[in-house]
């Protein structure tokens, strides 16, 4: 089953008449990660991260819409590339001390 994460925008897309108020990311293969720097991704860098996020993200994101997203929108979907990175023994020792629960997702 392939790891997905879903993004509630702070600021909803608007396409023409379409609407958008959420995005579902998916883990990267490896085809979603050519031409990609892995440890730019890590280090949270904006333009590996645009680079990949039309790729892997459900509704697909136009670079006009990546223009428009708010930094605390970007901020959610750069965190949750990283953790498409970690095992998943690091993400629930992470959330754990957060004091959140790991989602299944």
């Amino acid at each position: 089953m392939t790891q997905t994460a879903t993004i509630t925008l702070t600021q909803p897309i608007q396409r023409g008449d379409t609407t958008i108020t959420e995005l579902t990311l998916r883990k990267p293969l490896g085809g979603d990660l050519r031409g990609l720097n892995v440890q730019a991704l890590m280090q949270a860098d904006y333009n590996a991260c645009r680079i990949l996020l039309p790729r892997i993200a459900m509704p697909q994101l136009l670079d006009t819409d990546l223009d428009q997203l708010p930094a605390e929108d970007i901020a959610m979907m750069t965190g949750e590339i990283i953790g498409f990175f970690m095992p998943k023994e690091v993400k629930a020792a992470i959330m754990a001390s957060m004091g959140q629960e790991q989602l299944t997702s």
